[in-house]
């Protein structure tokens, strides 16, 4: 994805990178279960039109998801707006929502 080309050329975003525990946690779950989790904490934090605590909504570590949201700049709205060209203020379309959680999954099997 050329997305993620673009992120790999930012020091703030290639810092990203996944500890042991996060693979040992993707290895117990399954891929499958991950892609899950990445599907609900979009729908759930991302995609709504107003987010109340948008920029502190997506914590820097607890999930391997909440890791590859930040190195692929799906953690906020602003963030989403400045790097995917999706503006804020308008809730997420299914396929936006689609769209975000495959360069996450991307990001995360680039790490396996």
């Amino acid at each position: 994805m050329d997305i993620l080309n673009k992120l790999a050329k930012s020091e703030f975003r290639n810092r990203f990178k996944l500890k042991a525990k996060d693979l040992e946690y993707i290895k117990d779950k399954g891929i499958d279960k991950i892609y899950t989790h990445a599907k609900d904490f979009i729908k759930k934090r991302i995609a709504p039109a107003e987010i109340p605590n948008d920029g502190k909504q997506t914590p820097m570590r607890g999930h391997p998801v909440f890791i590859a949201q930040h190195a692929t700049a799906t953690c906020c709205r602003g963030c989403i707006e400045k790097w995917h060209k999706i503006p804020k203020g308008k809730e997420l379309t299914l396929s936006q929502q689609e769209h975000l959680v495959s360069i996450i999954m991307e990001w995360l099997k680039k790490q396996l």
